[in-house]
């Protein structure tokens, strides 16, 4: 028997967006939660996580920022893509840095949201061998321990969360330390199945998995920027 889709929960004040999105997920084979604003969702949300979410910024009672930041609280793992009406690039790279995955602006085609949501569904499968490195043994370079069977990482012996494309975006860096990585190389690292991921994307996704590091370590200054070129792990 095939296993049953995660769900996807839409969070969009608007009732044609939701049901529209609604439908064309269900056609597609995914149970699909609605919900009008944020505050909506998050009283959901603290009962039972849903397999993605798709996050409108703009919205009542509690936005779209406020509540990815607090389902980053409960979990780095679940897929969030931000969808917003304003054609603004600061509230696409906030979102991006207090942890989503995505973005789409308003208005945006079906088939690309589509698209994306099995692409981030793809890389949220960590049992399925097409998303893991290929080498399984724990990667250890100095004070870093990167566990590639659990996605998780240490640093100085301290636990650090991060999302599944932060984990692949370091270690596609720390395979090599030292060589420079070019943002078309780490979107190939971070984003293997999704051609949409523009450079700031990848900038900023760069910038929280720094701000990580310092969390647990002030000091931390390893991923070094490389004007012009991309970022480098200092050995």
């Amino acid at each position: 028997m095939r296993p049953a889709n995660p769900t996807v929960a839409v969070v969009d004040d608007e009732d044609n967006i939701r049901e529209t999105l609604a439908f064309a997920l269900r056609r597609d084979g995914y149970p699909v939660e609605l919900y009008a604003h944020g505050l909506e969702a998050w009283t959901a949300f603290q009962r039972k996580l849903p397999g993605l979410v798709i996050l409108d910024i703009l919205m009542p009672e509690m936005d779209g920022l406020e509540l990815c930041r607090r389902i980053r609280s409960l979990s780095e793992s679940v897929p969030i893509i931000f969808l917003t009406s304003r054609d603004d690039e600061i509230d696409r790279v906030l979102g991006l840095e207090i942890g989503a995955d995505d973005y789409l602006c308003k208005p945006f085609s079906m088939r690309e949201l589509l698209a994306r949501v099995k692409v981030l569904f793809r890389r949220a499968a960590l049992d399925q061998n097409t998303t893991r490195p290929n080498d399984n043994a724990p990667l250890r370079l100095g004070d870093l321990e990167l566990d590639l069977q659990r996605y998780t990482m240490r640093w100085k012996g301290a636990p650090v969360s991060l999302t599944v494309t932060e984990f692949m975006m370091l270690h596609a860096l720390v395979r090599h330390p030292g060589h420079v990585k070019t943002r078309k190389q780490l979107h190939q690292d971070g984003y293997p199945h999704d051609a949409y991921v523009s450079d700031r994307t990848i900038d900023s996704h760069i910038k929280r998995l720094r701000r990580k590091f310092e969390e647990v370590d002030p000091e931390f200054e390893r991923i070094e920027t490389v004007y012009g070129l991309g970022y480098r792990y200092k050995e």
